[in-house]
C-alpha cells in the first residue's frame, strides 16, 4: 500500500472512498473530437493565418472590409474548434483553461 493511501486510512479509520483517476484515455465524446480533427484538416486556417501575419509583418496588408470579415469568421471557426474539443475532453462549459 502507498504511504499516502496508507496515512489516509489512519487518519480517517479505514472510512475511505475510492480515489478518482482521469485514466490514460481523458477523451470523453470520440464523435466531437473527430469533429474537430475532421474541421482542423480540411480547413486552411493556418495556411491562411500565416499568410496574413507574413503581410502585417512586412507592411502590406490592406484592411479592407472583406479581410475584416475574413478574420471574424476565422476567429469564430477557432472558437468552435476549442469548444468542441473542451467538451470531446471532457469540460463543460465553465471549467478549463480560457
Amino acid at each position: 500500500m502507498p504511504l499516502g493511501a496508507y496515512i489516509r486510512q489512519k487518519l480517517f479509520d479505514g472510512e475511505l472512498t475510492p480515489r478518482r483517476t482521469r485514466g490514460n484515455a481523458p477523451v470523453k465524446d470520440h464523435a466531437a473530437l473527430g469533429k474537430v480533427l475532421g474541421a482542423l484538416g480540411a480547413s486552411r486556417l493556418s495556411s491562411n493565418l500565416n499568410q496574413i501575419a507574413k503581410a502585417a509583418h512586412m507592411g502590406a496588408l490592406p484592411v479592407t472590409p472583406e479581410l475584416e470579415q475574413e478574420l471574424s469568421e476565422a476567429c469564430t471557426s477557432v472558437r468552435n474548434m476549442r469548444a468542441d474539443l473542451m467538451r470531446a475532453l471532457g469540460f463543460r462549459q465553465s471549467e478549463g483553461p480560457s
